[in-house]
């Protein structure tokens, strides 16, 4: 993590914690409570729900937000929502994940830049008063990398879905039943056709996907969420 972050904010800064992991939580509170820097608005929380409410009613500087929950809303969208009811708010992204698309959608959501699980706890609240002043907590180059990765991405999604749009709805359901592991027999079984008309709607569907096989047409409509397995 890079030193060097401003460190003198006007007054303590307000702090709000949301992580669902209460040992990490409650050791972080309890060094924040020790630094006459920071005033929590509460106790730590453990859902994204109850962080949007708080945010609504206290408006802190800065949330110190996991990305990942068990069961509801997750880190992203709650930073989404707490940046529409609390402009300025400064979300701080606090993650044992390296998926550098959720890391993107953090950012797009209004996340002020990320923090490793793992890092000291001083240096977790040096991040946390850089964000109060306004400092990004992410080098933009690679940011801009990783904008740009995220983006051909879209696009090839994008491209991809366009081609199944073209597919029909029977060939749909061939290519699900294809997921699901049947042969083409048993898929005439199913739909009550003939297992030449099976490969008839199976060699139109891998002319429209430009794939050439029917395991290569199931990984490409699983990869592109076109399906679901």
């Amino acid at each position: 993590m890079n030193e060097g972050y401003p460190v003198e904010v006007r007054g303590p800064v307000t702090l709000l914690i949301c992580d669902d992991h209460k040992i990490l939580t409650d050791a972080l509170a309890m060094v924040v409570e020790r630094d006459q820097g920071f005033r929590m608005i509460s106790p730590p929380v453990h859902t994204a729900e109850e962080s949007i409410e708080l945010c609504r009613e206290h408006q802190p500087d800065v949330v110190l937000m996991d990305i990942v929950f068990k069961g509801g809303m997750d880190g992203i969208e709650a930073t989404r929502r707490i940046k529409e009811i609390s402009p300025a708010t400064k979300v701080v992204i606090m993650t044992a994940h390296d998926d550098e698309r959720l890391l993107v959608e953090a950012v797009e959501a209004g996340a002020s830049g990320f923090l490793g699980k793992d890092e000291a706890a001083d240096e977790v609240l040096a991040a946390a008063k850089a964000a109060a002043e306004g400092e990004v907590l992410i080098d933009p180059l690679t940011l801009t990398r990783l904008l740009h990765q995220v983006a051909k991405e879209r696009e090839a999604r994008r491209d991809a879905l366009a081609l199944f749009e073209e597919l029909t709805d029977r060939e749909r359901e061939i290519l699900q039943l294809l997921a699901e592991g049947m042969r083409n027999d048993g898929i005439a079984q199913k739909l009550f056709i003939s297992p030449q008309t099976v490969q008839t709607h199976v060699r139109n569907l891998l002319a429209k996907l430009g794939v050439h096989s029917k395991l290569e047409a199931v990984a490409f409509a699983v990869k592109h969420g076109a399906i679901s397995v």
